[in-house]
């Protein structure tokens, strides 16, 4: 049965209309993500351009020098750059362990009336202002360490050989150690919550099939729920690793903001957000160059960071389509 010319004659202007606004808005989405690209690369560029003069000055050596003097006109970013890959490591290698471990615990463990409360409050955590974490990082954590952990470090760990160096000085309490704790829990939320969230997309059939075959809970998390949602794992653990790399007041409030080098852990040191944020308002003209080309590596290391999670989660996507 054949249409009626009328309505083809009507169908051909919808047709075109559809078209048209089908062209307009994959133009839009196309714009958002040109206009996303150019605003990174603006600020970066920005950035690499304010500090031209201290880069000029100084060349390669301003990423490999650990002096930072300000009153001589001396720039080196090693300190900080430390400071900021040393303090996001420690704080991945306590969040990522604790965050698998709650995430399981409310998709596998926990009663069906203690998952939600428990897991609204951990997003909740998520909404914390950052500075509060420092004002209890200093006011709290920091006098506990300086009176039980750090003494108890310093005694049984810092005689060691290899490891100890890293383990010794004063029971100030500021430093790497206790800034990694704090960058911890304030990125445990998000890790937990990506976590939770891919957890529970594991059929249900998989991991009970898995139960009857004799499997305990630690075998079907490390065999059946990690191998199924390891792509996601990841690139929650990079997400929240960038958090950890760019927190700023919280950081500030514990580290000690010290520009001296040192390979302890518990002495004062510093990282770039933090530095950039405790001397950028009162920086001279030459000073201020030196903290954005600072800013500028923050950037760079940042854009590594999820360049390096981007590529690890296209191999195993590449992997797992090769099985």
């Amino acid at each position: 049965m054949s249409m009626p010319a009328s309505t083809l004659v009507a169908c051909a202007p919808r047709d075109a209309i559809d078209a048209r606004n089908d062209t307009r808005f994959r133009w839009l989405l196309t714009a958002t993500a040109i206009f996303v690209l150019v605003t990174l690369a603006g600020a970066a560029l920005s950035m690499l351009w304010g500090g031209r003069s201290v880069l000029q000055q100084e060349g390669i050596q301003f990423f490999i020098r650990s002096d930072w003097n300000p009153v001589e006109n001396r720039y080196g970013a090693l300190v900080p750059i430390y400071g900021t890959l040393v303090s996001a490591l420690i704080a991945m290698l306590i969040a990522v362990p604790v965050s698998f471990g709650i995430a399981f615990f409310l998709t596998e463990v926990a009663p069906r009336w203690l998952r939600t409360p428990v897991g609204t409050a951990i997003e909740l955590l998520a909404g914390i202002p950052s500075i509060i974490y420092g004002m209890w990082g200093f006011f709290v954590l920091m006098p506990v360490m300086r009176e039980h952990l750090i003494p108890w470090l310093d005694t049984h760990i810092g005689p060691l050989p290899i490891i100890g160096v890293l383990f010794r000085g004063p029971p100030i309490g500021a430093g790497m150690l206790i800034a990694g704790f704090v960058l911890a829990i304030m990125v445990i939320p998000f890790i937990t919550s990506m976590m939770r969230e891919v957890f529970l997309t594991v059929p249900t059939r998989l991991k009970e099939s898995a139960y009857a075959l004799g499997s305990t809970r630690w075998e079907v998390s490390w065999d059946i729920v990690l191998p199924y949602t390891r792509s996601a794992v990841i690139g929650g653990i990079f997400l929240g690793l960038g958090r950890a790399l760019g927190e700023t007041m919280a950081v500030a409030f514990v580290i000690g903001n010290s520009v001296n080098f040192t390979a302890s852990l518990l002495e004062p040191s510093t990282t770039i957000a933090a530095l950039i944020a405790n001397d950028f308002g009162e920086a001279t003209e030459t000073y201020r160059s030196a903290l954005l080309l600072l800013g500028f590596v923050l950037f760079i290391v940042t854009f590594f960071v999820l360049a390096i999670a981007k590529l690890l989660l296209r191999q195993l996507a590449r992997k797992e389509g090769q099985r």
